[in-house]
């Protein structure tokens, strides 16, 4: 399983990560799709995950993260993973 953001900011006075997840079975890609609390869709094998937060709780609103955003990209990436990985555990 590959997790990269592909999208991220403000929506609707709301922030938002949209995350794509490639490298998955198709029961997998079902049972997140059906299962996730989050906005999800299917396209091609590729499944799409955007998460809408709070301002307190969006990542990437510090400064350090507007200085090092790609290690911030980067460490949310792995955090999805590995929660989706423990959420397919279930499966």
């Amino acid at each position: 399983m590959i997790v990269n953001i592909v999208d991220y900011g403000d929506a609707d006075d709301k922030k938002f990560i949209t995350y794509q997840v490639v490298g998955l079975l198709s029961e997998q890609l079902s049972y997140l799709d059906s299962n996730l609390n989050e906005q999800t869709s299917i396209h091609e094998g590729i499944l799409k995950i955007t998460m809408y937060f709070n301002h307190e709780l969006y990542p990437f609103q510090s400064d350090i993260a507007k200085i090092r955003m790609d290690d911030f990209i980067a460490r949310e990436e792995i955090e999805m993973n590995i929660f989706l990985s423990s959420f397919l555990e279930d499966m």
